[in-house]
């Protein structure tokens, strides 16, 4: 008869309630006993008395009416190679419930009650070959249970009520991984896996890695605007704050573990504050509603900033939006005027300051501009009170129009993204459904519509290894979506809030210490920072 005949015929007799021995390949024939809750020696409690024997070397514990399996409830058999544990009432086997039984082999849990089983309930067992759960009621198995078992061959885990989700995830990565065969079963829920063997089912599937943003820190001021940006290799950010009437650059204080105000630009009526760096030289272009706008400058570190040009007076009547891109190799500004009389115009560098390149899309009360690439070529998009957004593409050194957005009446702003090797638009619309885009190669066309009541801002941001997109909103809380790579659609994953956002004009996202920080520019209430999470919905 071999092996497996011999294990079989084993355990039909301890299910019989009779004493066995049984000689292995190599040693003296071993003492076995086989306890039901008949028997006076096991009634009521898997706990064994004082009489049993410390060379024991197999045990049949059967009805017992024991409701846990405790740590150490096997101290006083360190022998034993063979543990059948069937048609018992216990529901929960404690850490370390089998301690000490450095020498066993087989290891039988069936047709009980067992609805959970600790993570560290196996532990020790480092000759154990054979496991079997089988026949229980497990919905899940906590991580890392078999760490430490090298010698397991077989392990039978059907008949289980197992919820295939994330916490069954770390299963189905071992199985491949371990030598030994596993039995699996069915899956029992979710309904879309009901019935459903556990070996069919593709780990790359799950998705069970989860995020939230939680607040972290409350910069008092409003702001309009918000940009980071990298001097000497440190991450900085500004804010746009009209109402105190500056530009405020904020670092990290690596003491406090938070934000703190570097400097301050004196700018009245400021509705953006741009920065460029160029080597060790700082810029800031400080777009403004009143007092004309102006050019901020810091030659080098260790000095201050200071305004060194009024830009554009006769062109810039009223800024609403500005944006930094580069032509030809140069550094531009382009400024949106959201004035009549006023024109969008494209500031470059000219010596030691920037003049004006060209003139666009005069009295059209322009609102955003968005820099693009597309095709290999830069774009511009300009959206407008008056019109619907417009395209432009650098040709022949200035830009010419290139198309217009069908369908995409009173947006208020765009802003663009890339993912997978489409490039995506994201178009705020304050009244009516805020809307994605995907580019064909002629035109954007519509992807996605969002409710979008009382938007001024639709920002995508790539944080960590997720495209989000924020939707902000000045009558309810502002919405975080993530984008699905497999949809290709931006899903729902979140509220900003508690507090609400307070009329909120700009998010941006900054890197700090390995740490991720999404800066909420509010024109009405304070500036509010959120740290990115990660959570493991498999642990």
């Amino acid at each position: 008869m071999g092996g497996a005949g011999i294990l079989l015929l084993l355990l039909l007799l301890a299910e019989a309630g009779m004493g066995v021995s049984w000689r292995p390949p190599k040693g003296k024939c071993p003492l076995s006993c086989s306890c039901s809750k008949d028997s006076a020696l096991c009634e009521g409690s898997p706990d064994l008395p004082e009489n049993f024997s410390p060379t024991l070397l197999s045990l049949s514990l059967v009805r017992t009416g024991a409701t846990q399996l405790k740590t150490g409830s096997f101290l006083r058999v360190p022998s034993l190679h063979l543990l059948l544990l069937t048609f018992n009432s216990f529901s929960v086997i404690e850490d370390d419930a089998f301690v000490g039984l450095s020498h066993l082999q087989y290891l039988f849990i069936e047709d009980n009650e067992l609805g959970s089983i600790s993570k560290n309930a196996l532990r020790g067992l480092r000759s154990l070959t054979h496991l079997s759960l089988a026949n229980n009621h497990l919905e899940t198995l906590p991580r890392f249970l078999f760490r430490g078992l090298e010698t397991l061959t077989h392990v039978d885990l059907r008949g289980n009520p197992f919820q295939c989700d994330c916490r069954i995830l770390w299963l189905l990565q071992w199985m491949p991984s371990v030598n030994a065969s596993v039995g699996t079963g069915a899956c029992a829920g979710p309904t879309a896996l009901a019935h459903v063997q556990l070996r069919h089912l593709d780990p790359k599937t799950f998705k069970c890695r989860a995020i939230e943003l939680s607040r972290f820190q409350t910069v008092g001021e409003s702001a309009l605007g918000v940009e980071p940006f990298s001097y000497q290799g440190e991450p900085h950010v500004i804010l746009a704050q009209p109402f105190a009437g500056r530009c405020l650059i904020l670092t990290w204080d690596y003491s406090l573990q938070c934000f703190r105000p570097e400097e301050e630009l004196s700018a009245p009526s400021v509705v953006s504050c741009k920065p460029l760096v160029l080597g060790l030289h700082l810029f800031v272009l400080a777009a403004r509603l009143w007092g004309g706008s102006q050019l901020w400058s810091r030659p080098s570190p260790g000095l201050r900033l200071a305004p060194t040009q009024a830009l554009a007076p006769e062109r810039l009547l009223r800024p609403n939006d500005a944006e930094l891109l580069w032509l030809d190799g140069q550094p531009c500004f382009v400024v949106v005027d959201a004035s009549k009389a006023g024109s969008t115009t494209l500031l470059c560098r000219d010596g030691p300051g920037f003049y004006p390149r060209q003139s666009l899309h005069a009295w059209h009360r322009d609102t955003d501009a968005e820099v693009l690439e597309l095709d290999g070529r830069p774009h511009l998009l300009l959206a407008s009170a008056s019109q619907r957004p417009v395209l432009f593409h650098w040709f022949g050194g200035r830009f010419e129009r290139r198309t217009d957005i069908p369908e995409a009446e009173d947006v208020y702003a765009t802003r663009h993204f890339k993912a997978n090797g489409d490039v995506f638009l994201c178009l705020t619309r304050y009244i009516g459904d805020s809307m994605v885009m995907r580019w064909d190669g002629s035109m954007f066309r519509l992807l996605q519509q969002l409710p979008s009541r009382g938007a001024h801002v639709f920002q995508p941001l790539l944080i960590a290894k997720d495209q989000l997109a924020i939707l902000g909103s000045d009558f309810a809380f502002s919405q975080v979506f993530r984008l699905d790579p497999d949809k290709g659609l931006l899903d729902p994953l979140q509220e900003l809030g508690p507090p609400a956002l307070v009329a909120p004009r700009a998010f941006a996202h900054i890197t700090m210490a390995g740490r991720h920080f999404l800066f909420a520019a509010c024109f009405k209430g304070p500036t509010q920072i959120y740290q990115l999470h990660e959570l493991d919905l498999s642990a």
